[in-house]
């Protein structure tokens, strides 16, 4: 007919819309914690430095979004990364490998992935209960390899978690007139490769669809022909090697195991993966939302310690709050958005 008709625009996604809100929360957080409390703010390696320290954190808590997109739930990381940490320093003092000492970490974050993955999947046992299992094992298993903490003295690895690239163009000129270049450590460069891979198996690979069917309604994905079994024992088994890997790229930032690393890390999981917009009920979540939620919960730690507030309690109680916000947002949204297309 000759007439150009206007595309109708497509609504966004439930994911799509929780990821943009939290995209725009840290934006507007970070710029005025740039403009009121200046400082380490200003600088573009204050945000290099927030993913040099929470690397791991990001890699763990992509391996969680995926377990949560599929309506599960796996406290055990922290735990599995430090056991990863201690066997792997220890191994690498006794003379191994560098190779073989990336390999016993995947081998141990793969364990746990498949045999808690088969209790859950196969034998419908409560993921908490599973996970909460795993999580003093590993526990335990780190504490009886080693109580005291134990420094990495392997050369290969010393010059691997030396290794940093550096950017001149962002970086800063300090108070003395020399140039700091940006520095960006190697573990950085390995949870953007896991993020981008994640990302592209969640929106365009068949079985990341399918963790969003039995996430959304177990029972419609049966209908569809989809293994519910076999997906969700897949979101164990890639939380698992995501743990692993996590210890790894931990050990390279700490250089040294302690039977108390990363403690904690899997409650700061859960939460940058529900401030990143993953529903603890499943079905909606993406891992670029989790990046921004990993950084925005730094980001309010980081402006709690510089207004003054150093006692870690107040990192835990705005932490809180934060979490509380975040859950309330989605409800408002996630519920009004469900009113207006009834």
């Amino acid at each position: 007919m000759g007439k150009n008709l206007m595309k109708r625009k497509e609504p966004l996604t439930d994911t799509q819309l929780l990821m943009t809100i939290t995209i725009g929360i840290f934006l507007v957080m970070y710029l005025l914690a740039m403009i009121f409390l200046q400082g380490g703010f200003l600088h573009t390696q204050q945000i290099f430095d927030m993913l040099n320290d929470n690397a791991s954190l990001i890699i763990v808590s992509c391996g969680l979004t995926i377990v949560m997109i599929g309506g599960g739930i796996d406290i055990s990381v922290g735990a599995v990364t430090s056991l990863v940490v201690m066997s792997c320093v220890l191994y690498l003092n006794g003379g191994g490998n560098l190779f073989v000492s990336m390999l016993i970490a995947v081998a141990i974050g793969l364990c746990f992935g498949v045999g808690q993955g088969f209790l859950i999947s196969y034998l419908e046992i409560q993921p908490f209960i599973v996970t909460l299992a795993g999580m003093f094992f590993a526990r335990g298993m780190t504490t009886i390899l080693s109580v005291n903490p134990q420094k990495a003295e392997h050369e290969g690895f010393t010059l691997l978690r030396d290794t940093k690239i550096e950017i001149p163009w962002l970086g800063y000129v300090a108070k003395n007139g020399n140039l700091v270049p940006a520095r960006i450590e190697l573990g950085v460069v390995v949870a953007f490769i896991c993020i981008i891979l994640i990302f592209v198996m969640l929106k365009y690979n068949r079985m990341g669809r399918n963790f969003y069917a039995i996430g959304g309604n177990q029972q419609s994905a049966l209908m569809l022909g989809i293994n519910v079994k076999r997906t969700r024992f897949m979101s164990y088994v890639l939380s698992g090697l995501l743990s692993g890997l996590s210890g790894y790229v931990f050990m390279m930032h700490t250089g040294a195991g302690n039977a108390t690393n990363a403690a904690g890390m899997e409650m700061n999981a859960i939460a940058s993966s529900i401030i990143g917009g993953t529903l603890l009920t499943g079905g909606v979540g993406n891992v670029i939302g989790t990046l921004f939620g990993t950084l925005t919960l730094t980001t309010i730690k980081k402006i709690v310690v510089s207004s003054g507030f150093n006692d870690p309690w107040w990192q835990s109680i705005t932490t809180g709050g934060m979490l509380c916000f975040f859950i309330l947002l989605q409800s408002v949204v996630l519920g009004r958005r469900s009113r207006k297309k009834k």
